[in-house]
């Protein structure tokens, strides 16, 4: 997410790569349904202030009337109204289009790096180089980092320590470098070489050394590291590539951007399929598996690799904890998207 292809290539890749009842139903399109607040599984559990705090960050930046409506009264309305203000001018809307719910989380991730290449520090963060911008295939992974196509060309924004985790900073999209001097510099997505995203994690299944449900970040970079030739060779068996950006307007103790430009919320944003939920709309998130999750949270950002109305990627902040907590995560559930009240029942068919 960011957004384009970040939290875009997010969770699903880290997962992949790393590896109700029904409602009327139009004849080419998803099913439709509004439900009561009364019917979202412990709704009245839940911090509703966190979530229209989340909510006024970006509502400014959605289309239609109602919605910049809602968000002028959203602004204007008091924290301790919150739970009210959801259910006085929402309707939960539960759109299915067949496919089961799954939810996976992304994070933003922290390397350590310098400006200039020395010691540990070997491995380039490049932004996109101008004529990758004029097409739309440009040069595979392995092109890239072995014709010495970028070399002496002043394209590097950092040098990091660890070709695994850079590896997977790109499956991510953006991220932060802490400096050898103590800084700390945040990259954001600036582009890709246009080819597909080869899993990592299915390629080793294939190959037999792992089962799928073995396989996470964790293990592939363990893997990656145990086994550096083949290892090198298997980060090359994806031929996509990603440049960054270093984005200088966000403080450090913001999240990253994500699809609306602006700071995502570590456990309150997703990144979710725009062509079934409106980017800046809450939704009810009920995540089963063997830790259930029950929250609000605000459709700030979007994936690739995220497609389907019950499919979401969830933003679980920045660091180890946060990367190792999102690589676990692939559970089932259901989503409601929370829409205006006369959007919500336009939505549904004639025919009703």
């Amino acid at each position: 997410m960011t957004g384009a292809l970040r939290r875009g290539l997010g969770a699903v890749f880290l997962i992949a790569a790393l590896c109700s009842g029904a409602g009327a139903r139009a004849e080419t399109g998803p099913s439709l349904r509004i439900l009561e607040f009364s019917e979202l599984s412990d709704w009245d559990l839940d911090n509703h202030v966190e979530a229209l705090r989340v909510f006024r960050e970006t509502c400014m930046d959605m289309d239609g009337a109602d919605w910049k409506s809602l968000c002028a009264m959203a602004k204007n309305a008091d924290d301790s109204g919150a739970r009210a203000f959801f259910e006085l001018f929402f309707r939960p809307v539960l759109i299915e289009d067949g496919k089961a719910g799954l939810f996976t989380g992304y994070f933003e991730p922290e390397l350590r790096g310098a400006r200039y290449r020395g010691g540990r520090y070997q491995y380039p963060v490049y932004r996109m180089p101008p004529e990758a911008r004029q097409t739309s295939l440009w040069l595979t992974r392995r092109d890239i980092l072995t014709s010495g196509v970028m070399e002496g060309r002043g394209l590097e924004i950092a040098w990091v320590d660890d070709p695994v985790e850079l590896f997977f900073l790109q499956i991510q999209g953006s991220g932060r470098i802490k400096m050898e001097d103590g800084s700390t510099i945040r990259i954001g997505y600036g582009g890709a070489n246009g080819h597909p995203y080869r899993s990592i994690g299915q390629e080793l299944v294939r190959r037999g050394i792992y089962n799928l449900h073995q396989v996470s970040a964790q293990v592939i970079q363990n893997w990656v590291r145990r086994n550096p030739g083949p290892g090198r060779e298997l980060l090359m068996h994806n031929p996509s590539y990603v440049f960054f950006r270093e984005v200088r307007k966000v403080p450090a103790n913001r999240g990253p951007l994500g699809a609306m430009n602006r700071s995502i919320t570590p456990m309150r944003s997703i990144a979710i399929d725009p062509a079934f939920t409106p980017l800046g709309a809450p939704v009810w998130v009920e995540k089963n598996g063997q830790s259930k999750l029950r929250r609000l949270m605000i459709a700030q950002d979007t994936g690739s690799a995220i497609k389907g109305s019950q499919r979401a990627d969830i933003f679980f902040g920045a660091g180890d904890e946060a990367g190792r907590k999102a690589g676990q995560l692939r559970d089932p559930g259901r989503m409601l998207v929370l829409m205006p009240i006369q959007r919500a029942y336009a939505m549904l068919p004639d025919d009703l």
